[in-house]
């Protein structure tokens, strides 16, 4: 049985739970989220699992171990950007299925339960927060973040709880680290370096943090043909130049990867004066204290260029998840499981933050990359080949024959 050709039939499927346009848009919560958990339901029943949904909008398909003993928890999102591709996020939940799969059909016991999540936002493209399923089961959501609200008004409590879950029962959902043995993810590398050295999968040492603020400037509109250069209080004039300003102090340093995504201004006319103008600033960096440091320097920016234009700044962060270090004994026991399926090991961080960070707080975490072509993600043309998946899949399933041992 080829697993990578299963896995790129899956993929294939479940990649038209999507909206209209070019490559995936799957956000949380909605009909194209609804669908795409009828195609993984069909991947662990045909695993031999039991799932079910959570509290909080997780899949959860279960394994049984032995007695009362503990359990292995594997897992990804579902959720996509949009016009993303096919194999950020939803790969890792496919692979892990067929990991057990393949040890089912395999005749392959162990003596713990083992655990797939597929799990409902990590992304943070629909709400100004992120990581809603990993972050109940560690017992760190804020619960204040229910109440934030998309682009709608629709608040995420909101669409959690239409969408089948239930927001006042996410408290209860924090496990107990005692029993667990530690998590694993399968991902897209999102990057070039197993591309560059021919293998096709990495270890993953560690993961970056990330914080997003929450930006805006405030001015005062007027009539476009009227009110006079030198008496403006053009919002999206000083938001332009902090941006730029954003950009230019990022690229003096490797450490900092920083980012606006969107923008929203109003009034919003051809011949208004922007009096406001609205935009998010997303920071990454292996290092933390790197990263507080720059997010300080930004805010201290934005206050100056307010204040020499006569506008308002405020900078709200809304998301915050610390690097964190994988463990380095289930790393070490993964690069074998690699090794002893006939495929190099190679060892990079990650620069992109995953449900992996947020279960870093529950339980040891590793990583599993899987090399993609062009380094590219988060587009279209995103793609990793069957071969590649199928490798994954091999090392996946020697790795729990490994913890076994």
């Amino acid at each position: 049985m080829n697993y990578g050709d299963i896995a790129q039939s899956r993929l294939t499927a479940i990649a038209g739970c999507s909206l209209r346009g070019d490559g995936v848009t799957r956000l949380p919560f909605t009909p194209e989220h609804r669908a795409a958990l009828e195609h993984i339901l069909s991947w662990t029943a045909a695993a031999g699992l039991q799932a079910e949904m959570d509290a909080a909008g997780t899949l959860i398909a279960r394994r049984g171990g032995p007695g009362e003993g503990k359990t292995f928890l594997i897992g990804s999102h579902q959720d996509s950007v949009p016009n993303g591709g096919r194999y950020d996020g939803i790969m890792g939940i496919v692979l892990g299925c067929l990991a057990l799969e393949k040890l089912r059909n395999d005749g392959v016991s162990l003596p713990f339960a083992v655990e797939v999540f597929a799990f409902a936002d990590e992304e943070g493209v629909r709400f100004p927060t992120a990581l809603l399923g990993p972050r109940a089961l560690a017992g760190t959501l804020n619960t204040r973040d229910l109440v934030r609200a998309d682009r709608d008004g629709i608040t995420l409590g909101a669409a959690l709880a239409a969408f089948g879950g239930d927001p006042a029962h996410i408290p209860a959902l924090r496990r107990d680290p005692t029993r667990i043995l530690g998590y694993l993810e399968a991902h897209i590398e999102q990057g070039p370096v197993l591309e560059r050295k021919s293998v096709p999968l990495g270890v993953v040492t560690g993961i970056c943090g990330i914080e997003r603020n929450a930006l805006r400037f405030t001015g005062t509109t007027g009539h476009a043909g009227t009110v006079p250069m030198a008496d403006r209080r053009d919002a999206l004039v000083a938001a332009s130049r902090f941006i730029t300003a954003v950009s230019d102090h990022a690229s003096r340093t490797n450490a900092i990867r920083a980012t606006v995504g969107t923008i929203k201004v109003a009034p919003n006319a051809v011949n208004a004066i922007p009096d406001i103008a609205e935009f998010p600033l997303e920071i990454r960096s292996v290092d933390d204290a790197a990263r507080a440091s720059f997010a300080d320097r930004m805010h201290s920016m934005g206050n100056d260029i307010a204040a020499a234009s006569g506008l308002t700044f405020d900078m709200d962060r809304t998301y915050l998840q610390p690097a964190v270090a994988c463990d380095p004994v289930l790393t070490n026991t993964l690069a074998k499981a690699i090794a002893d399926s006939k495929y190099p090991a190679v060892a990079l961080p990650s620069g992109a933050t995953h449900d992996a960070s947020a279960m870093s707080d529950l339980c040891p975490i590793a990583m599993l990359f899987v090399r993609c072509k062009n380094g590219l993600s988060h587009h279209p043309d995103e793609y990793a080949s069957a071969a590649d998946m199928g490798a994954a899949v091999d090392a996946i399933a020697e790795f729990l024959r490994s913890l076994a041992s």
